[in-house]
């Protein structure tokens, strides 16, 4: 009997210590290896003295600095990493400003009588690329290890700048037509509302890269997008009605409408906002909302003009669809797996990232399913709360296997934005149900909210359990803390030296 309990006790403690180490142990990420401790001494020194050398150092941290902003890294992390690279090179006392999408790098050089290094660098292109992300981390660790010169790390940036895609554009299309149609399962629809918004959304898509080529503002790429989801659905409710067959055009546009979120960057503007960027966070939630703007006037404008022919779309149901029993919840769960998993193809993820990503979906849309009906909350405290758990194990698996946070996050929260809240606002409106029309709008903009902070929390979380609780911060390093000793310590010190005296 004592056998049996002393191994049912070695097994708890063995299944005890994989937890600690799953959740405080382990590998962290770049970001958690720089806050938690930036380099005392550089490892990979440069002249200080020569200003061409200095420069260079400034240059290729700016560089980095951009490819981290046009793949969605907010201000706190970005300024973070930049000081860093500074840093390794044994440039400290570097002070990075960041506006949106500008970055400036001043610093002086050890002779105070000789001018300062300024470098100031314009971030063209705000797109989410995490191929190129995931170089960059690569790139910053080992920077930061001291295994990089500042000649090769330009010429790695160098490297990474002009490297092509991971694979043909053409393939981009359809893998977000399939992640609309995963979304349309996870909102209740069933297979025919899922290949009419995987057709829809990969025209939509084709046009808006077609017209990006064209050099056309992404606001009206939006517009056009809007009035594209509209007519598909329409057609085919029409269609569908005179075979007496039931169709929902309202999800087909709801799953073209998410598609057309994605990429937009809510939850890094909510995260400069939290974090101490407010110029950089309002910019960004004035594009989003801009941008978000666009594509309701496009549903506006296709709604309209698929009433002019003839082609009316039904009144809303604002009730949730009811797949039924175990098998809608299974279809759900498979959804919002399949959107996550598509979205990382979409974005060039790479096949790490697209695994930890789709995992982390799969454990946050369980819970969702299953969890969240049982405690009895509202969408919008459902979303939040599965934001945080995202955020929270998202960051975790991240962590442990050197991925950057931000593509296990995005990945997972993008399948529930509120595309549908935001067709049943424009749709009440049109039809002068000017309270029903705020409402849902309302509650677009709170589910938005809730999953940026909660996300931004659960990450907060996560970088504090991958912290060591015996350092602190003392002066941007760090170094052990001291505690006072306990007085019963400090009695039988004493009575220890008393016993050695006689």
């Amino acid at each position: 009997m004592t056998g049996i309990v002393t191994r049912m006790r070695t097994r708890a403690r063995s299944v005890r210590n994989a937890a600690v180490d799953l959740l405080a142990g382990g590998n962290r990420s770049t970001i958690d290896t720089i806050r938690m401790a930036p380099p005392p001494s550089p490892l990979a020194p440069v002249d200080l003295t020569d200003p061409l050398a200095v420069h260079r150092v400034t240059d290729v941290a700016a560089r980095i600095g951009d490819l981290l902003l046009g793949s969605g890294t907010g201000n706190s992390d970005t300024k973070a990493q930049i000081l860093a690279v500074t840093s390794a090179y044994g440039l400290y006392g570097c002070h990075v400003d960041i506006t949106l999408n500008t970055i400036t790098v001043y610093t002086r050089s050890t002779d105070h009588a000789d001018p300062p290094v300024i470098t100031f660098r314009v971030v063209n292109a705000l797109n989410t690329d995490f191929s190129r992300l995931t170089e960059v981390d690569r790139l910053i660790r080992s920077i930061v290890g001291g295994a990089t010169p500042v000649e090769q790390a330009a010429s790695i940036v160098t490297e990474i700048e002009r490297s092509p895609l991971p694979y043909r554009l053409r393939w981009v299309p359809p893998a977000w037509g399939v992640f609309a149609g995963f979304v349309a399962l996870l909102l209740g629809g069933g297979p025919v509302v899922a290949v009419i918004s995987v057709v829809t959304t990969t025209i939509i898509m084709a046009v808006n890269m077609w017209l990006s080529g064209r050099r056309l503002p992404l606001f009206f790429q939006n517009v056009i997008g809007g009035v594209i989801a509209t007519v598909p659905a329409a057609v085919t409710y029409n269609f569908a009605r005179m075979l007496h067959i039931s169709l929902s055009p309202s999800l087909v546009i709801a799953a073209c409408i998410v598609a057309m979120l994605a990429g937009l960057t809510l939850v890094q503007a909510l995260q400069d906002g939290v974090t101490g960027a407010p110029v950089t966070a309002s910019a960004r939630f004035f594009e989003t909302v801009l941008m978000t703007g666009g594509i309701i006037a496009g549903v506006a404008v296709g709604i309209q003009l698929m009433s002019r022919i003839g082609m009316t779309l039904p009144p809303i149901d604002t009730s949730t669809p009811d797949l039924g029993g175990v098998g809608g919840v299974a279809l759900r769960i498979l959804g919002g797996v399949g959107a996550a998993a598509f979205f990382c193809v979409a974005e060039f993820c790479d096949r790490r990232a697209l695994v930890v990503a789709t995992f982390t979906t799969f454990v946050a849309f369980t819970v969702h399913q299953l969890a969240m009906p049982v405690v009895g909350l509202d969408s919008v405290s459902a979303a939040g709360a599965v934001a945080v758990l995202i955020g929270l194990a998202g960051g975790l698996l991240s962590r442990r296997y050197l991925i950057p946070p931000q593509i296990t996050a995005i990945s997972a929260i993008t399948p529930l934005l509120p595309g549908l809240s935001l067709y049943r606002g424009m749709y009440s409106l049109l039809s002068d149900q000017l309270v029903l029309g705020l409402s849902s709008l309302g509650i677009a903009l709170a589910t938005a909210t809730a999953l940026a902070a909660g996300v931004t929390f659960g990450e907060w979380v996560a970088r504090r359990l991958r912290r060591p609780r015996i350092l602190h911060r003392d002066l941007g390093l760090r170094r052990p803390r001291v505690h006072r000793a306990p007085r019963h310590w400090k009695v039988r010190a004493d009575r220890a030296r008393r016993r050695r005296r006689r």
